[in-house]
């Protein structure tokens, strides 16, 4: 290890510098002194190595941490430098970690591989229009990996633990040299745990979890649309080998309603009406989803198509105050029977029209005959 060489010096940046403006200045520096751009010349392949070494260690923080504060000393306690050092060919750690166990406390653990948390899982609930208004309590069963009781979640016979592994001390990671360059890979023996489970449990075969069905309560707030996300926290898959579970994600899907249509807060009906009470007026009842009775008082000479609101009688908002709106489309139905006397009233009516009554049709005929006019002269 070149001692006398600052390693920032030999990168070109600042102590202050942050991973993005080190690692930029390495593929530079290291692009311009690699050996196959400068065939036969020992000055830059000794420099190329060099930036190697000075990157391998600002390029991981605890290395970084520690020559920061102990410089190439941090390395060279103990024959660190040499065989199990950032430059040599081995993947002997003993003593760096020493140095670390002295400067963080706890033994180094930066390579080693934490045990992943567990999948967040997804859970596709339907409830009725009726629940999304009132909201409700419910239970769902849904087969989840849990940890596993009899070795809790360590994966380890009961009565025993896990060893670290000898191969990367603990670690989770071996380092080989390969030409110019240090490689590090997870540790083959522990697949990067840092530790091996000589006896696993029986009960998971050392898995530390296993496949159960759970039974949990679900809360539905008033006011829930389609696609809305409750999130169980710490109730989705467990972690391997005790690591901390998954969250479990309900997303909830409105069933279709046999009166009403909704859009967000507003709830939408389409109420058919006679001609006689689209023509005189009236009023009509709708029942709400909270079994209260909404009176639409129906305007004389009102047309298909036309909407009615009543304020305050929607959805109501999620998780804040107040309702949107009922709006009530009515749709004039002809009617299709008709008594004999219903019949003649009605020819008794037609007879007596004048073309006021209905203005949008005695203007559309009169356009139309205007049109026809043009044509035939």
């Amino acid at each position: 290890m070149s001692a006398e060489i600052d390693f920032y010096e030999l990168l070109e940046v600042e102590r202050t510098a942050d991973d993005k403006t080190i690692k930029s200045s390495f593929r530079k520096l290291a692009m311009k002194y690699h050996p196959d751009k400068n065939p036969g010349c020992d000055e830059s392949e000794a420099k190329f190595k060099q930036i190697n070494e000075a990157y391998g260690c600002l390029s991981d923080p605890q290395k970084r941490a520690a020559y920061d504060r102990y410089g190439h000393a941090a390395f060279q306690q103990g024959g660190a430098g040499g065989q199990g050092g950032f430059g040599g060919g081995g993947s002997d750690f003993g003593d760096l970690g020493d140095i670390f166990e002295t400067i963080f406390g706890g033994g180094f653990s930066g390579g080693r591989q934490q045990a992943r948390r567990g999948a967040d899982l997804r859970y596709d609930m339907e409830i009725s229009l009726e629940d999304a208004y009132h909201g409700k309590q419910a239970e769902i069963a849904v087969e989840i990996s849990q940890k596993c009781d009899p070795c809790e979640g360590s994966g380890a016979q009961p009565g025993t633990s896990a060893r670290r592994c000898n191969l990367c001390g603990g670690h989770g990671k071996v380092r080989a040299q390969q030409g110019f360059f240090m490689v590090e890979r997870p540790c083959p023996n522990c697949h990067g745990r840092g530790e091996v489970i000589e006896k696993p449990c029986k009960h998971c075969r050392g898995e530390g979890r296993v496949d159960a069905e759970q039974k949990l309560e679900v809360t539905i707030p008033p006011g829930v649309d389609n696609g809305t996300r409750i999130r169980l926290a710490g109730k989705g898959e467990a972690g391997p080998f005790g690591a901390p579970a998954g969250d479990l994600y309900i997303f909830l899907h409105i069933a279709r309603h046999h009166v009403f249509e909704r859009d967000g807060t507003t709830l939408l009906t389409r109420a058919p009406i006679s001609i006689t009470t689209a023509a005189l007026g009236g009023s009509i009842e709708i029942p709400g989803l909270d079994g209260t009775r909404n009176e639409i008082e129906i305007p004389a000479g009102i047309q298909s198509g036309k909407q009615l609101r009543k304020r305050g009688a929607g959805m109501p908002v999620l998780q804040g105050r107040g309702s949107g709106d009922l709006v009530v489309e009515i749709q004039v139905e002809t009617p299709t029977k008709l008594s004999a006397r219903q019949k003649e009233l009605l020819r008794e009516f037609q007879a007596s029209e004048t073309g006021e009554e209905c203005p949008q049709s005695k203007g559309f005929f009169e356009r139309i005959k205007a049109a026809w006019s043009d044509l035939t002269e």
